[in-house]
């Protein structure tokens, strides 16, 4: 059998990614079966599990990569394309996301591989949160992980909404209301 390329190999493990995270979003965790998983990608379960070792790898590396994007969105172009972007995001994938809140919640050691994931985010985002407060352009009466908390707070309840199918049709007025409520107030 003639070896891969790096590049096939990334591009496979790419597509996997892909077709998984559709089948996720279709059946949510429990019911994307390795069955499913393998129509879905149309691999073998031999190939699936060739680059994630479990189901819940492959969930987890979905997940990391959908926490490095938009961290990455953040600290490139900042809370408001992370908004649109979530609001943008596909509802049903969104809602099997949340399944990681529950499992944290519910399964200690599930707890304890997810704290060992990009533990780099946290401090890039803090020395975000921290520079912007510096420069000016976030309120600095309040600390920055009061900031950052209200932040998480508003992009996790619009995930929920848009997972659970509500339309926001004032996409612009509310933006502006919670950027309004992070920046500085200006006499």
């Amino acid at each position: 059998m003639p070896k891969l390329s790096e590049e096939v190999k990334e591009a496979r493990r790419e597509a996997i990614l892909a077709a998984a995270r559709r089948c996720f979003a279709d059946y949510g965790y429990e019911g994307a079966t390795v069955a499913r998983l393998e129509t879905a990608t149309g691999a073998s379960r031999g190939a699936i599990f060739n680059y994630f070792a479990t189901k819940e790898e492959l969930f987890l590396a979905l997940a990391d990569a959908d926490a490095a994007r938009f961290a990455n969105l953040w600290i490139d172009s900042g809370f408001e394309q992370v908004l649109r972007a979530l609001l943008a995001e596909d509802p049903a994938w969104l809602g099997v996301y949340f399944e990681i809140g529950r499992r944290l919640r519910t399964d200690e050691q599930f707890r304890l591989r997810w704290a060992k994931r990009a533990p780099d985010f946290e401090q890039r985002l803090e020395e975000r949160l921290r520079a912007l407060q510096e420069s000016g352009e976030l309120r600095s009466d309040v600390g920055w992980q009061s900031l950052g908390r209200y932040m998480g707070i508003v992009a996790d309840g619009l995930a929920i909404r848009r997972a659970a199918g509500f339309q926001t049709d004032d996409t612009e007025a509310l933006i502006t209301v919670v950027l309004s409520a992070i920046r500085p107030q200006r006499a």
